[in-house]
């Protein structure tokens, strides 16, 4: 069967019509959330015009998290940033593109849903990966994206981190030792997620892929559930998208009010049904709990309970000359 190719080049891709739009609003996202908006771009729109009576085209760019912030910084104009860390929001707050209470400003710390990171393994799991001790095994090829440009990275990274802390005898030495094992077997470290989905589904590379249990659900939808299973770790981190405007932009646009109903949305009931239909785990309570048997429970920490804080982790672990650094060197 010849497979479709993934696009995880950063993208840039109209949703609705142009022609007779009376806004248009450009989405920067990171590349594994193309799918949620595709769904949800379409459900604001008709929302909107249903209230305002004006038609609104969202424009959407996608790519390694880190990445499409920095391009934000450079000039790339978003009406609104929809992240899968607070680091890549905050850049922007540190340049003045947005306040620095930005969090502050929607629900739940401007988070309207959760992910975790699970393992995709080949079907019938060949190689028997159960857990993250799994990882570190002699022989085991593992994919994950660079945790220097990707959030799905950087997450996967202190899941690891953070799991060996917490178990029995756990301290910063072990954690190191354990992380500094795991990428010992990474073979390729791509850019961004959806390009490390296509090394190991498209390429066949790898024994197991760390990614986001919504990204997951993205491979059975493309390629069909023939060919992989998900695995569930008995501790994973909690992965935090958290969303926000772009004062600066859209005050020169004109655009604050579309922009503003566009993230608001996400927290409707309509927003967060599209979001539990696309694996990612909804805030509201009901529609959480009509779509739980989806979500099996697993046992989650937060960044910032292990860490301190993402500025803190980024400082440690990710900036240049941090432990990611020191560890792959010596790869």
């Amino acid at each position: 069967m010849k497979l479709r190719p993934l696009l995880f080049a950063p993208l840039l891709a109209l949703a609705g019509t142009a022609a007779h739009a009376d806004v248009t609003l450009l989405n920067v996202s990171y590349d594994v959330m193309r799918d949620f908006y595709k769904d949800y771009n379409p459900l604001f729109q008709q929302a909107y015009q249903a209230k305002t009576g004006e038609r609104v085209t969202v424009q959407q760019s996608h790519g390694g998290s880190s990445k499409q912030a920095l391009s934000v910084v450079g000039g790339l104009a978003a009406d609104v940033i929809t992240m899968n860390q607070a680091t890549d929001i905050d850049l922007l707050a540190d340049k003045g593109l947005l306040p620095a209470n930005w969090a502050r400003r929607l629900p739940n710390d401007s988070v309207p849903f959760n992910s975790i990171t699970v393992f995709l393994v080949r079907k019938g799991n060949p190689k028997a990966i159960r857990d993250w001790n799994d990882l570190v095994r002699p022989g085991v090829q593992v994919i994950v994206p660079n945790p220097k440009t990707s959030g799905n990275g950087r997450y996967t990274y202190l899941a690891a981190w953070g799991q060996a802390l917490r178990q029995p005898g756990g301290s910063e030495a072990r954690a190191r030792d354990f992380v500094s094992r795991l990428f010992r077997n990474v073979p390729v470290l791509d850019s961004g997620g959806r390009a490390a989905t296509t090394t190991f589904i498209q390429r066949q590379v790898g024994d197991v892929l760390v990614t986001f249990e919504n990204e997951a659900e993205m491979v059975a939808r493309e390629f069909g559930r023939g060919g992989f299973d998900v695995v569930y770790p008995k501790l994973s981190v909690l992965a935090e998208n958290p969303v926000a405007l772009v004062d600066k932009v859209v005050d020169k646009k004109g655009t604050r009010q579309a922009a503003d109903a566009y993230l608001r949305q996400l927290w409707s009931v309509e927003g967060q049904t599209v979001a539990a239909q696309n694996y990612l785990r909804p805030q509201h309570p009901q529609v959480a709990a009509r779509y739980a048997a989806q979500f099996p429970p697993v046992k989650t920490f937060r960044v910032a309970e292990v860490f301190g804080s993402w500025r803190a982790a980024m400082k440690t672990h990710f900036a240049d000359g941090g432990v990611f650094d020191q560890i792959y060197a010596k790869k």
